[in-house]
């Protein structure tokens, strides 16, 4: 049987492990249980290619405990109930088993409470791995009993901390510093990634070592990406805080981001009419318009070039003026409304169809503005036990400052009609 490169290479003490020295340096919170010599359940949780499984074994090596390695996407959930059992009826249970589940995150609700008993009671000490937010994917039952440990995606400094110990341990590659760079940045922070590619040099070396020719051989790593996870919801946030904070090079960044993990682009197109409304408003309101001339032009044009014009949403979004002032006026009119919706508007705009609604003063004293020299009437439009609250609140940038002056005039207008 054939050890993929990366198993071959795992490390064998925290000292080579690259890229998680807040876990593992001299400093290190793991390394800092290990000292104290009193093993704690912990849930490893970080991006694939960062470490996890082999901070898991070394971890448990450190203990001299019984170890036991499972993964929530092979055993099933009565060959869990089978391990613990006899790990409970054997006397190396009694000095407690360190249980390393990986991938975690694919047991249910109900997988993940067969552990409860056993943290509880003391006798297993759990290390569980995830790529998924464990806010999103472990019961609280079961998260409350971990110590959530972050893993760091590795950096160009890990990585190449990885390729020279490769280099020193394996028949050397003509790796020139330009290649070395080149598999650092097709790996994307992954180590296991790297180590793959290398054994893909190993196993199909390529006729010529430059980069055109690996470019053609080896496969670039998939982006770190979930439609339906936390990545979707990280990156559309970031997408939608650099609009607003209107850095229009961040904003096409996250953008392109997201397209190339694979996301919908009438998903985004979507977003980008929200981010017209909520962040923009009336402050430009084109930016609307551009936003639903996007989507438009999308659904016309596909991909990839129905995304250009996605593109120049994003940039026109970004550089817009920017006002929530519509945002936080329809917010709190909502508010009200959904706390005064017992009250009636007041009789004298009401329609009198009829003689018995006249006769109770329905349209008594109305005013009917167009036939007013200035076409105000100046009437009060709310129920009148509300009295006159004030929801909109203009910003004084870009074509907002026109609305302000237009709500400033009718104000005026309104006080003295009430004054006369």
């Amino acid at each position: 049987m054939s050890i993929p490169l990366s198993e071959r290479l795992r490390p064998d003490s925290f000292s080579e492990i690259a890229g998680q020295n807040h876990l593992v340096g001299s400093d290190g919170y793991i390394t800092r249980i290990v000292q104290g010599g009193r093993p704690l359940s912990i849930l490893l949780f970080g991006p694939p290619g960062s470490g996890k499984t082999t901070i898991a074994r070394l971890y448990a090596k450190a203990f001299s405990l019984p170890f036991v390695c499972l993964s929530a996407v092979f055993n099933s959930t009565t060959e869990l109930k089978k391990i613990l059992k006899e790990g409970q009826e054997t006397p190396l249970f009694h000095r407690q088993t360190i249980l390393f589940v990986d991938e975690i995150h694919r047991f249910n609700r109900a997988q993940q409470d067969i552990f409860l008993p056993f943290l509880e009671e003391g006798s297993l000490i759990l290390i569980g791995a995830t790529t998924e937010n464990p806010s999103f994917v472990l019961n609280n039952a079961l998260l409350s009993r971990l110590r959530v440990l972050n893993l760091q995606s590795l950096n160009p400094e890990a990585l190449s901390q990885i390729l020279s110990r490769y280099e020193m341990k394996r028949p050397p590659l003509p790796l020139t510093d330009e290649i070395r760079q080149f598999l650092i940045d097709l790996s994307q922070g992954d180590g296991r990634h790297l180590l793959n590619l290398l054994e893909n040099l190993e196993t199909s070396p390529p006729d010529r070592w430059d980069i055109p020719t690996l470019s053609h051989l080896l496969q670039r790593r998939s982006p770190l990406y979930d439609r339906h996870q936390e990545g979707h919801y990280n990156l559309i946030s970031a997408l939608h805080k650099s609009i607003r904070g209107s850095d229009p090079d961040a904003a096409l960044y996250w953008f392109c981001r997201m397209l190339d993990g694979g996301e919908d682009p009438l998903y985004l197109a979507r977003r980008l009419i929200r981010m017209a409304t909520e962040d923009v408003g009336l402050a430009d309101p084109e930016a609307l318009k551009m936003a639903h001339l996007g989507w438009d032009t999308y659904r016309m044009l596909g991909s990839p070039e129905g995304e250009l014009a996605l593109a120049q949403v994003v940039v026109y979004l970004a550089l817009a003026p920017k006002s929530n002032a519509l945002y936080t006026a329809y917010g709190e009119a909502k508010e009200a409304a959904s706390k005064t919706g017992h009250l009636n508007p007041p009789a004298e705009i009401l329609n009198a169809p009829t003689k018995l609604m006249k006769e109770m003063g329905y349209g008594k004293g109305y005013e009917y503005d167009h036939d007013t020299p200035e076409g105000f009437s100046g009437q009060n439009y709310f129920p009148p036990e509300l009295g006159r609250p004030s929801y909109y609140h203009p910003i004084l940038r870009g074509f907002e400052r026109e609305m302000a002056k237009r709500l400033h005039y009718f104000s005026q207008l309104r006080e003295a009609k009430r004054s006369k």
